[in-house]
């Protein structure tokens, strides 16, 4: 079994190429679905109600936001509640799919949370800054959040040493499936 994991700046495509990967041939893990689906878990919520004091449970994904804006050390706390929670998935998904040829992994922070060993090739999806706060921004995000979470992450040019191949994402969709394309061929 080939591990290829996907990682990147924020709204930089990184889902696009996962896709494009998989092709619906090979498992697809997203680490942010991952995330959407914990955050819904009982067990994440008692973890962040006790953290954080807080009471209703309503607009969780709201009071999260609002927290992480008004004091940036909540991030790192709430990372280290959700990312263990992750890296239990990713361990389930990959030995649910242990018989398949290759398996995908889209990971925002591969690089940053060092599990750079767990994977056979590393593709990083790089793109502008400009255009991925466009693409965010027309997703219905927030800027403050874009920026929050941006410098949260490693620059590309210092994650360029630990990926196999890079691809930038900044052109047409065609271009963006011939790369993809150039990299299946060698895999």
């Amino acid at each position: 079994m080939i591990r290829i994991g996907i990682t990147g700046p924020l709204a930089s495509g990184k889902s696009t190429v996962a896709k494009m990967i998989s092709s619906k041939k090979y498992p697809l893990f997203d680490a942010d679905k991952a995330v959407r689906k914990i955050y819904q878990t009982n067990t994440f919520k008692s973890k962040i109600f006790k953290k954080f004091n807080l009471q209703n449970k309503k607009n969780l994904r709201n009071k999260i936001i609002k927290i992480i804006l008004t004091n940036k050390k909540s991030l790192r706390d709430l990372e280290k509640i959700i990312h263990p929670l992750v890296r239990k998935e990713i361990r389930k998904f990959s030995k649910k799919n242990k018989r398949k040829k290759f398996l995908v992994f889209e990971i925002p922070l591969l690089i940053e949370s060092k599990l750079m060993k767990n994977y056979h090739k590393i593709i990083l999806v790089n793109s502008r800054k400009d255009l991925r706060l466009k693409r965010y921004l027309k997703r219905g995000n927030n800027k403050k959040i874009f920026n929050l979470l941006n410098k949260r992450q490693l620059p590309p040019v210092k994650k360029f040493k630990f990926c196999d191949y890079v691809i930038n994402n900044n052109g047409s969709l065609k271009l963006l499936k011939n790369n993809i394309k150039n990299i299946m061929i060698e895999l």
